[in-house]
């Protein structure tokens, strides 16, 4: 297994390790070491993200393992997080918020699937790259906010649950939005190729013609 590919596999051990972070299972509660360990480590996993696959590009170590791996890798991070929160913090994550940004990424995995096996590619717009930042601002925002309503650093205050609350709403929104220029860019794709076969299978039949 190649360095890409290693940092992959970790990004998928750290979600149940910050699972049970999370849970009441975690031993320091209490007094904000549980929320930080939490962040820290999503916000690890998040920059294991971009790393690996800028480590497979730059070295040409693209496989077919890191293909498969690195997407699910980012559902079960993005899923796991937001689903945790829904019961951690209940106050800023609602369920239907939880469910839309679920059901986003299950889309979007299953128009890859479909975009897959007609033989083409969506590149990820601004769009996809904003929401994944949004993500990670709010997931992390979410965590500290279960312990700090807000942070006073001298006369400087940082509300942070009314940040955490905030990105969240933004982030379902950035979401809905890049799934739907995700939807697009497909349909416009999917059409094409339809009428490329289409266009083939009337040349062959043509042909055959010709011969007969």
């Amino acid at each position: 297994m190649n360095l890409p590919n290693s940092i992959t596999m970790s990004r998928i051990v750290m979600i149940p390790l910050l699972l049970w972070i999370l849970s009441p299972h975690f031993p320091w509660q209490g007094n904000g070491a549980q929320e930080i360990t939490a962040s820290v480590l999503f916000v690890l996993a998040s920059i294991t993200d971009g790393l690996d696959g800028y480590l497979a590009r730059k070295h040409g170590k693209i496989t077919t393992m890191g293909m498969l791996l690195d997407p699910l890798a980012d559902k079960i991070m993005v899923t796991g997080a937001i689903i945790a929160l829904v019961a951690y913090n209940p106050q800023v994550v609602k369920v239907w918020i939880a469910v839309v940004i679920v059901a986003r990424e299950f889309l979007i995995s299953g128009l890859r699937s479909i975009a897959s096996s007609e033989g083409f590619t969506i590149q990820a717009s601004d769009l996809g790259k904003l929401k994944t930042v949004v993500q990670i601002v709010s997931v992390t925002s979410a965590i500290l906010a279960h312990h700090w309503q807000q942070w006073q650093i001298g006369v400087l205050v940082i509300p942070v649950r009314w940040y955490a609350v905030a990105a969240i709403y933004f982030t379902v929104l950035v979401s809905t939005i890049s799934a739907i220029d995700y939807f697009i860019g497909f349909w416009k794709q999917i059409d094409h190729a339809s009428k490329n076969r289409r266009k083939a299978s009337i040349l062959a039949q043509r042909k055959s013609a010709s011969i007969l």
